[in-house]
Protein backbone atom coordinates (compact mmCIF):
# COMPACT_ATOMS: atom_id res chain seq x y z
CA UNK A 1 0.00 0.00 0.00
CA UNK A 2 1.32 3.51 -0.70
CA UNK A 3 2.84 5.31 1.86
CA UNK A 4 0.85 8.79 2.94
CA UNK A 5 2.78 11.57 1.55
CA UNK A 6 2.90 14.87 3.09
CA UNK A 7 4.07 17.95 1.49
CA UNK A 8 6.81 19.01 3.58
CA UNK A 9 6.70 22.83 1.95
CA UNK A 10 3.02 23.50 2.26
CA UNK A 11 2.92 21.86 5.78
CA UNK A 12 5.96 24.56 6.67
CA UNK A 13 3.85 27.70 5.14
CA UNK A 14 0.55 26.42 7.52
CA UNK A 15 1.81 28.96 10.17
CA UNK A 16 3.67 26.29 12.64
CA UNK A 17 6.82 28.47 10.86
CA UNK A 18 5.53 32.39 12.09
CA UNK A 19 3.38 31.77 15.07
CA UNK A 20 5.69 33.67 17.87
CA UNK A 21 9.00 32.27 15.61
CA UNK A 22 7.98 29.09 16.89
CA UNK A 23 8.23 25.76 14.47
CA UNK A 24 7.45 22.15 14.82
CA UNK A 25 8.51 19.07 13.03
CA UNK A 26 6.98 16.43 14.28
CA UNK A 27 8.02 13.80 12.05
CA UNK A 28 10.75 11.81 11.00
CA UNK A 29 13.57 12.62 13.86
CA UNK A 30 12.98 16.40 13.83
CA UNK A 31 12.55 16.46 17.70
CA UNK A 32 16.34 16.87 17.85
CA UNK A 33 16.08 20.00 16.20
CA UNK A 34 14.96 23.03 18.53
CA UNK A 35 11.36 24.63 18.87
CA UNK A 36 12.87 27.90 17.34
CA UNK A 37 12.50 30.20 14.35
CA UNK A 38 14.55 28.77 11.75
CA UNK A 39 15.86 29.83 8.93
CA UNK A 40 15.82 28.18 5.30
CA UNK A 41 16.85 28.39 2.01
CA UNK A 42 15.73 29.28 -1.48
CA UNK A 43 14.61 25.38 -1.57
CA UNK A 44 13.48 25.29 2.26
CA UNK A 45 16.54 23.44 3.73
CA UNK A 46 17.57 24.64 7.29
CA UNK A 47 20.23 27.16 7.72
CA UNK A 48 22.49 26.09 10.80
CA UNK A 49 25.44 28.50 9.78
CA UNK A 50 27.06 29.59 6.95
CA UNK A 51 29.15 25.94 6.52
CA UNK A 52 26.19 23.80 8.05
CA UNK A 53 23.06 23.08 6.47
CA UNK A 54 20.13 20.43 6.65
CA UNK A 55 18.38 19.10 3.95
CA UNK A 56 14.78 18.45 4.18
CA UNK A 57 12.63 16.41 1.55
CA UNK A 58 9.89 17.91 -0.33
CA UNK A 59 8.06 14.99 1.21
CA UNK A 60 8.06 12.22 3.28
CA UNK A 61 6.30 9.26 3.61
CA UNK A 62 4.25 8.43 7.61
CA UNK A 63 7.02 6.92 9.59
CA UNK A 64 4.76 4.36 10.36
CA UNK A 65 5.00 2.96 7.09
CA UNK A 66 9.06 3.09 6.74
CA UNK A 67 10.60 -0.55 6.48
CA UNK A 68 13.52 1.35 8.27
CA UNK A 69 13.53 4.58 10.63
CA UNK A 70 17.14 5.08 11.01
CA UNK A 71 16.64 8.82 11.75
CA UNK A 72 16.47 10.23 15.22
CA UNK A 73 19.10 8.45 16.51
CA UNK A 74 16.90 5.95 18.59
CA UNK A 75 17.62 2.60 20.13
CA UNK A 76 15.45 -0.01 18.71
CA UNK A 77 15.88 -2.27 21.29
CA UNK A 78 14.39 -0.31 24.12
CA UNK A 79 12.49 0.10 26.59
CA UNK A 80 14.48 -2.21 28.51
CA UNK A 81 12.39 -5.62 29.68
CA UNK A 82 12.70 -4.37 33.64
CA UNK A 83 11.67 -0.81 32.54
CA UNK A 84 8.57 -2.25 30.69
CA UNK A 85 7.66 -4.63 33.56
CA UNK A 86 8.11 -1.48 36.43
CA UNK A 87 5.94 0.61 34.05
CA UNK A 88 3.10 -1.61 33.97
CA UNK A 89 3.25 -2.12 37.62
CA UNK A 90 3.00 1.36 38.17
CA UNK A 91 0.43 2.31 35.18
CA UNK A 92 -2.42 2.97 37.99
CA UNK A 93 -0.84 5.81 39.57
CA UNK A 94 -0.26 7.94 36.83
CA UNK A 95 -2.93 9.87 38.49
CA UNK A 96 -0.55 10.83 41.13
CA UNK A 97 2.52 13.44 41.02
CA UNK A 98 6.22 11.91 41.62
CA UNK A 99 8.17 14.55 43.96
CA UNK A 100 9.30 11.34 46.41
CA UNK A 101 9.81 8.84 43.47
CA UNK A 102 12.08 11.66 42.22
CA UNK A 103 14.32 11.96 44.41
CA UNK A 104 14.41 8.44 44.58
CA UNK A 105 16.02 8.12 41.20
CA UNK A 106 17.76 11.39 41.61
CA UNK A 107 19.95 9.17 44.43
CA UNK A 108 20.09 6.26 42.01
CA UNK A 109 21.83 8.50 39.60
CA UNK A 110 23.99 10.18 42.22
CA UNK A 111 25.27 6.69 43.66
CA UNK A 112 25.82 5.84 39.42
CA UNK A 113 27.67 9.33 38.69
CA UNK A 114 29.44 9.28 42.17
CA UNK A 115 27.99 12.88 43.01
CA UNK A 116 25.63 14.26 45.89
CA UNK A 117 21.67 14.53 45.24
CA UNK A 118 22.67 18.05 45.48
CA UNK A 119 24.32 18.31 41.92
CA UNK A 120 21.29 16.80 39.91
CA UNK A 121 18.74 18.70 38.23
CA UNK A 122 16.08 16.13 36.16
CA UNK A 123 14.22 16.91 33.14
CA UNK A 124 11.87 15.38 30.12
CA UNK A 125 15.43 14.51 28.11
CA UNK A 126 18.41 16.12 28.04
CA UNK A 127 17.49 18.35 25.18
CA UNK A 128 14.95 19.72 27.74
CA UNK A 129 17.46 21.19 30.22
CA UNK A 130 19.93 22.32 27.28
CA UNK A 131 17.30 24.32 26.14
CA UNK A 132 16.18 25.73 29.80
CA UNK A 133 19.80 26.50 30.60
CA UNK A 134 20.24 28.54 26.88
CA UNK A 135 17.26 30.38 28.31
CA UNK A 136 18.70 31.73 31.73
CA UNK A 137 22.11 32.55 30.73
CA UNK A 138 21.33 34.20 27.64
CA UNK A 139 18.30 36.15 28.32
CA UNK A 140 20.38 39.72 28.56
CA UNK A 141 22.35 38.02 25.76
CA UNK A 142 25.88 37.15 25.27
CA UNK A 143 27.46 34.36 23.25
CA UNK A 144 28.01 30.82 23.10
CA UNK A 145 31.20 29.05 21.73
CA UNK A 146 30.87 25.52 20.36
CA UNK A 147 31.81 23.41 17.42
CA UNK A 148 30.67 23.47 13.79
CA UNK A 149 28.72 21.23 12.78
CA UNK A 150 27.22 20.21 16.32
CA UNK A 151 24.13 19.54 17.86
CA UNK A 152 21.94 22.58 17.75
CA UNK A 153 19.42 22.67 20.15
CA UNK A 154 21.04 24.75 22.87
CA UNK A 155 22.64 26.85 20.17
CA UNK A 156 19.27 27.63 18.14
CA UNK A 157 17.54 28.41 21.97
CA UNK A 158 20.44 30.48 23.03
CA UNK A 159 20.52 32.37 19.30
CA UNK A 160 16.87 32.72 19.82
CA UNK A 161 16.64 33.84 23.32
CA UNK A 162 19.30 36.90 22.23
CA UNK A 163 22.95 35.35 21.78
CA UNK A 164 25.24 34.88 18.95
CA UNK A 165 26.88 31.51 18.27
CA UNK A 166 31.08 31.50 17.61
CA UNK A 167 31.13 28.65 15.34
CA UNK A 168 34.44 27.28 15.50
CA UNK A 169 34.91 24.24 13.21
CA UNK A 170 36.03 20.63 14.02
CA UNK A 171 39.20 19.73 13.14
CA UNK A 172 40.35 17.39 10.28
CA UNK A 173 40.22 14.31 12.28
CA UNK A 174 36.77 16.22 13.25
CA UNK A 175 37.78 16.12 16.97
CA UNK A 176 36.66 19.35 19.08
CA UNK A 177 39.07 22.31 17.91
CA UNK A 178 39.85 22.81 21.31
CA UNK A 179 42.83 25.41 21.10
CA UNK A 180 40.84 27.55 18.39
CA UNK A 181 37.64 27.15 20.88
CA UNK A 182 39.55 28.88 23.88
CA UNK A 183 40.63 31.61 21.77
CA UNK A 184 37.42 32.09 21.01
CA UNK A 185 36.02 33.01 24.53
CA UNK A 186 35.32 37.12 24.82
CA UNK A 187 34.41 39.06 27.61
CA UNK A 188 30.82 38.03 26.22
CA UNK A 189 30.96 34.49 26.19
CA UNK A 190 28.46 33.14 28.69
CA UNK A 191 28.91 29.06 27.66
CA UNK A 192 31.13 26.81 26.20
CA UNK A 193 29.37 24.17 24.45
CA UNK A 194 30.50 20.56 23.97
CA UNK A 195 29.05 17.31 22.61
CA UNK A 196 31.00 14.42 22.52
CA UNK A 197 30.78 12.27 21.48
CA UNK A 198 29.85 14.54 18.61
CA UNK A 199 26.00 14.90 16.62
CA UNK A 200 25.73 14.64 13.88
CA UNK A 201 29.60 13.50 13.25
CA UNK A 202 29.85 10.46 15.57
CA UNK A 203 33.26 11.53 16.31
CA UNK A 204 35.04 12.24 19.88
CA UNK A 205 37.65 14.36 21.26
CA UNK A 206 40.36 12.80 23.40
CA UNK A 207 39.55 12.44 26.77
CA UNK A 208 42.55 14.23 28.47
CA UNK A 209 42.60 16.86 26.33
CA UNK A 210 38.83 17.44 26.75
CA UNK A 211 39.26 17.57 30.81
CA UNK A 212 42.33 19.52 30.75
CA UNK A 213 40.24 22.15 28.60
CA UNK A 214 37.83 21.76 30.57
CA UNK A 215 39.26 22.24 34.37
CA UNK A 216 41.29 25.33 32.94
CA UNK A 217 38.26 27.08 30.88
CA UNK A 218 35.64 26.66 33.32
CA UNK A 219 37.85 28.91 35.50
CA UNK A 220 37.01 31.29 32.73
CA UNK A 221 33.33 30.63 31.69
CA UNK A 222 30.77 27.63 32.31
CA UNK A 223 31.47 24.60 30.41
CA UNK A 224 28.93 22.34 29.18
CA UNK A 225 29.38 18.30 28.15
CA UNK A 226 26.85 16.70 26.33
CA UNK A 227 27.80 13.08 27.03
CA UNK A 228 24.40 12.05 25.54
CA UNK A 229 25.85 9.14 23.45
CA UNK A 230 29.12 8.30 25.75
CA UNK A 231 27.17 4.93 27.24
CA UNK A 232 27.88 3.33 23.92
CA UNK A 233 31.54 3.04 24.29
CA UNK A 234 32.95 0.37 26.50
CA UNK A 235 34.45 2.62 28.58
CA UNK A 236 32.39 5.30 28.51
CA UNK A 237 31.83 6.19 31.93
CA UNK A 238 36.17 6.45 32.17
CA UNK A 239 35.93 9.54 29.72
CA UNK A 240 33.25 11.38 30.73
CA UNK A 241 34.03 15.14 32.34
CA UNK A 242 31.82 14.02 35.71
CA UNK A 243 34.74 14.06 37.71
CA UNK A 244 34.94 17.73 37.79
CA UNK A 245 32.12 18.13 39.30
CA UNK A 246 33.07 16.86 42.32
CA UNK A 247 36.61 19.06 41.87
CA UNK A 248 34.05 22.12 42.35
CA UNK A 249 34.21 23.29 38.78
CA UNK A 250 31.96 25.32 36.84
CA UNK A 251 31.02 22.48 34.27
CA UNK A 252 27.49 21.14 32.98
CA UNK A 253 27.43 17.76 32.33
CA UNK A 254 24.42 16.15 30.33
CA UNK A 255 23.14 12.11 30.19
CA UNK A 256 19.99 10.72 28.91
CA UNK A 257 17.87 8.11 28.98
CA UNK A 258 16.91 7.93 25.59
CA UNK A 259 20.10 6.36 24.22
CA UNK A 260 21.81 3.04 25.91
CA UNK A 261 18.79 2.76 27.54
CA UNK A 262 15.85 2.79 24.97
CA UNK A 263 13.67 5.55 26.70
CA UNK A 264 13.30 7.89 24.29
CA UNK A 265 9.73 8.13 23.98
CA UNK A 266 9.31 8.71 28.04
CA UNK A 267 11.63 11.33 27.75
CA UNK A 268 14.20 11.28 30.89
CA UNK A 269 17.13 13.31 31.37
CA UNK A 270 19.76 15.04 33.77
CA UNK A 271 22.46 17.31 34.18
CA UNK A 272 25.24 17.43 36.64
CA UNK A 273 26.54 20.31 37.97
CA UNK A 274 27.23 22.83 40.84
CA UNK A 275 24.58 23.67 43.32
CA UNK A 276 24.69 27.09 42.70
CA UNK A 277 24.67 26.67 39.08
CA UNK A 278 21.19 24.57 39.14
CA UNK A 279 19.80 26.90 41.56
CA UNK A 280 20.08 29.95 39.17
CA UNK A 281 18.21 27.95 36.51
CA UNK A 282 15.41 26.66 39.17
CA UNK A 283 14.72 30.16 40.30
CA UNK A 284 13.53 30.51 36.87
CA UNK A 285 12.18 27.00 35.63
CA UNK A 286 11.63 23.55 37.12
CA UNK A 287 12.95 20.89 35.29
CA UNK A 288 11.44 17.33 37.25
CA UNK A 289 7.86 18.68 36.95
CA UNK A 290 7.49 17.18 33.26
CA UNK A 291 8.77 13.64 33.97
CA UNK A 292 5.65 11.37 34.03
CA UNK A 293 5.19 8.64 37.26
CA UNK A 294 5.20 6.03 34.89
CA UNK A 295 8.26 7.01 33.62
CA UNK A 296 10.49 7.84 36.61
CA UNK A 297 10.40 4.06 37.86
CA UNK A 298 10.67 2.96 34.07
CA UNK A 299 14.45 5.16 34.84
CA UNK A 300 15.01 3.42 38.36
CA UNK A 301 14.50 0.25 36.73
CA UNK A 302 16.47 0.79 33.80
CA UNK A 303 19.97 1.82 35.90
CA UNK A 304 19.54 -1.78 37.38
CA UNK A 305 19.11 -3.43 33.93
CA UNK A 306 22.89 -3.67 33.12
CA UNK A 307 21.87 -6.58 31.03
CA UNK A 308 20.18 -4.49 28.48
CA UNK A 309 22.59 -1.90 28.34
CA UNK A 310 25.09 -4.28 27.24
CA UNK A 311 22.99 -5.87 24.95
CA UNK A 312 22.51 -2.61 23.28
CA UNK A 313 25.94 -1.62 23.28
CA UNK A 314 26.92 -4.87 21.28
CA UNK A 315 24.05 -4.76 18.86
CA UNK A 316 25.00 -1.18 17.97
CA UNK A 317 28.54 -1.76 17.56
CA UNK A 318 27.75 -4.72 15.44
CA UNK A 319 25.38 -2.36 13.06
CA UNK A 320 27.99 -0.38 13.41
CA UNK A 321 31.02 -2.69 11.66
CA UNK A 322 27.85 -4.27 9.08
CA UNK A 323 27.37 -0.41 7.58
CA UNK A 324 30.99 0.17 7.43
CA UNK A 325 31.31 -2.80 5.56
CA UNK A 326 28.45 -2.18 3.03
CA UNK A 327 29.92 1.34 2.94
CA UNK A 328 33.52 -0.20 1.85
CA UNK A 329 32.16 -2.61 -0.50
CA UNK A 330 30.16 0.66 -2.13
CA UNK A 331 33.79 2.54 -1.75
CA UNK A 332 32.41 5.56 0.60
CA UNK A 333 34.67 6.99 3.08
CA UNK A 334 32.77 7.55 6.35
CA UNK A 335 33.83 8.86 9.63
CA UNK A 336 34.44 6.10 12.55
CA UNK A 337 31.56 6.64 14.81
CA UNK A 338 31.42 6.25 18.71
CA UNK A 339 27.64 6.64 18.94
CA UNK A 340 24.51 4.97 17.56
CA UNK A 341 25.33 6.74 13.99
CA UNK A 342 27.20 7.26 11.33
CA UNK A 343 27.57 9.72 8.63
CA UNK A 344 29.22 9.74 5.42
CA UNK A 345 29.80 11.74 1.97
CA UNK A 346 27.15 11.50 -0.78
CA UNK A 347 27.47 12.20 -4.09
CA UNK A 348 24.24 13.62 -4.57
CA UNK A 349 21.81 16.50 -4.01
CA UNK A 350 20.91 15.86 0.01
CA UNK A 351 16.98 16.45 -1.23
CA UNK A 352 17.19 14.14 -3.75
CA UNK A 353 18.99 11.69 -1.54
CA UNK A 354 16.57 12.15 1.20
CA UNK A 355 13.56 11.48 -1.76
CA UNK A 356 15.40 8.67 -2.74
CA UNK A 357 15.79 7.09 0.44
CA UNK A 358 12.02 7.32 1.49
CA UNK A 359 10.84 5.81 -2.15
CA UNK A 360 12.52 2.66 -0.65
CA UNK A 361 10.60 3.31 2.43
CA UNK A 362 14.12 4.09 4.15
CA UNK A 363 14.41 7.62 7.40
CA UNK A 364 17.74 9.09 7.31
CA UNK A 365 19.14 12.64 7.82
CA UNK A 366 21.08 14.39 5.26
CA UNK A 367 23.38 17.39 5.72
CA UNK A 368 25.65 19.74 4.25
CA UNK A 369 29.06 20.37 5.98
CA UNK A 370 32.56 20.72 5.20
CA UNK A 371 32.11 21.40 1.74
CA UNK A 372 30.15 18.06 0.85
CA UNK A 373 27.16 16.16 1.29
CA UNK A 374 26.73 13.41 4.00
CA UNK A 375 24.60 11.10 4.81
CA UNK A 376 23.43 10.52 8.77
CA UNK A 377 22.38 7.17 9.40
CA UNK A 378 21.21 5.57 12.80
CA UNK A 379 21.80 2.34 13.74
CA UNK A 380 18.78 0.33 13.76
CA UNK A 381 18.26 -3.44 14.09
CA UNK A 382 20.34 -5.74 12.02
CA UNK A 383 17.31 -6.25 9.72
CA UNK A 384 16.89 -2.32 9.29
CA UNK A 385 20.65 -2.15 8.67
CA UNK A 386 20.38 -4.70 5.55
CA UNK A 387 17.05 -2.49 4.31
CA UNK A 388 19.82 -0.07 4.23
CA UNK A 389 22.26 -1.20 2.80
CA UNK A 390 19.98 -2.49 -0.38
CA UNK A 391 18.66 0.74 -0.11
CA UNK A 392 21.63 3.10 -0.80
CA UNK A 393 23.34 0.33 -3.26
CA UNK A 394 20.48 1.11 -5.69
CA UNK A 395 20.04 4.87 -4.93
CA UNK A 396 23.87 5.93 -4.98
CA UNK A 397 25.77 2.90 -6.88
Amino acid sequence: MEAKKINRRKWLQTGLLTAGGITLFPHIGFAETAKTKLTLDAKGNILYSPFFKEYIATDFADEDALLAKLNANENPYGPAPKAIEALKNVANKGNRYAWKELFQLMDKIALKEGVETKNIMMGPGSSDLLEKIAMVLFMNGGNVVSADPSYMSLIKVAEATGASWKAVPLKKDWSHDLKAMEAAIDRDTKLVYICNPNNPTGSITDTKELLDFCSRVSEKVPVFVDEAYLDFLEDGAKQSMVSLVNEGKDVIIARTFSKIYGMAGLRVGYILAQENTLEKIQQITRGGMGIAYTSIYAAMASIDDTAFQDMSRIKNAAAREYVYSSLDKLGYEYVPSSTSFIIFPIEMDGKLFLEKMLEKKVGVRAFDFMGKNWCRVSMGTMEEMRIFSAAITDVLA
